[in-house]
């Protein structure tokens, strides 16, 4: 396992960090099983766990406090707020009165004194930034949590936050969880660039772009989409879709460049994020012990400049195949409210 500093914290992290978002009830709900692929983990080299308190409503955090006993002193722990938890119209968000909470509650389910790295899972456009990074900075302060990122932010939230935790002598956000795979390139176009700038730790997600890039689902195979993945949404792999026609073409060139170098789809799909200087660990989310140790398998591989630019040829740099699934939306794309005039304006005259 190659190690990486995570930033300017001091800290240093594997490669590959173990993202739990699948152990409970939305994945995996045996805590035993999922104890286990903790352990494993660990055994393989691997000293960067991530969670967050919205994976199965808190049963995430849960499962790795018990899978971290007895060895939390080995581990750089990483966690999230920000979704909804709860009923209330405050049990989420940015707010110093919804962080103070969720931190407290994340500390107990983990089983744990403090957060190494505590991490904002989305922006929040009804919170001033300033807000957010005070409640943070008091946080590190009275050592409940040893660093704070952020998580999805699109590269000019990073510039602000960076520019309000300067002009106002706040703590800044030291690392970013975008998400990125061959699929999913667009971030090397800014925000990659301004966290290398910035010297943020950059952690990447969905390196196997839900799916797409297990092999599991190839052109003219028969795709089921009553089981695994297609199951909780159809949409995303009905090969009908001329989006997913589109994926389905570029892993067929990808199954053959990965047989060329001999590697598996999945092992190639892996090691890609870490190849990005800017990059600093990939997250790896399995639900099973087979998925966690075929990922693993990935940390060892260092594509060479050849098979690098063989991958630039199929998906550009920079681009998009598609937006990722759970990516955050920008509100004035997506609130029609914000991009249309009012009708019956007012004429000037």
């Amino acid at each position: 396992m190659r190690y990486r500093p995570l930033g300017r914290t001091g800290m240093h992290v594997s490669v590959q960090a173990l993202g739990t978002m699948m152990f409970g009830a939305v994945g995996n709900p045996d805590h035993d099983d999922c104890v286990r692929i903790v352990h494993a983990a660990l055994d393989q080299g691997i000293n960067f766990v991530d969670t967050a308190d919205m994976y199965s409503a808190g049963e995430s955090e849960e499962i790795v406090g018990k899978a971290l006993r007895g060895r939390r002193d080995d581990v750089v722990l990483a966690t999230k707020g920000h979704f909804p938890m709860g009923e209330g119209v405050n049990r989420g968000g940015n707010s110093r009165r919804w962080i103070l909470t969720a931190v407290e509650d994340s500390l107990r389910r983990l089983g744990t004194d403090r957060i190494d790295l505590y991490q904002i899972h989305r922006p929040d456009d009804s919170t001033d930034i300033e807000e957010t990074l005070a409640v943070l900075t008091d946080l590190v302060r009275q050592g409940k949590i040893r660093a704070f990122g952020c998580s999805t932010f699109p590269a000019e939230d990073v510039v602000e936050a960076h520019h309000v935790a300067e002009r106002r002598g706040l703590y800044r956000f030291r690392t970013e969880q975008p998400p990125y795979s061959i699929l999913a390139r667009g971030i090397e176009a800014s925000l990659l660039p301004v966290c290398e700038r910035l010297g943020m730790g950059v952690l990447t997600w969905g390196p196997l772009a839900s799916g797409f890039l297990t092999g599991r689902y190839r052109k003219d195979a028969p795709i089921d989409l009553t089981s695994g993945r297609a199951r909780l949404n159809p949409g995303r792999f009905d090969p009908t879709l001329p989006v997913n026609a589109t994926k389905l073409d570029i892993v067929e060139r990808l199954v053959g460049l990965a047989e060329e170098i001999g590697c598996t789809l999945p092992e190639l799909a892996v090691a890609f994020p870490t190849a990005h200087p800017a990059v600093t660990s990939v997250v790896i989310g399995p639900r099973t012990m087979e998925q966690a140790m075929a990922a693993i398998k990935g940390a060892s591989l260092v594509l060479d400049d050849v098979t690098l630019d063989r991958i630039d040829e199929i998906v550009p740099p920079g681009t998009n195949v598609y937006h990722p699934d759970g990516a955050w939306t920008h509100p004035a794309v997506a609130r029609s409210v914000l991009r249309r005039r009012a009708v019956g304006e007012r004429a000037a005259g």
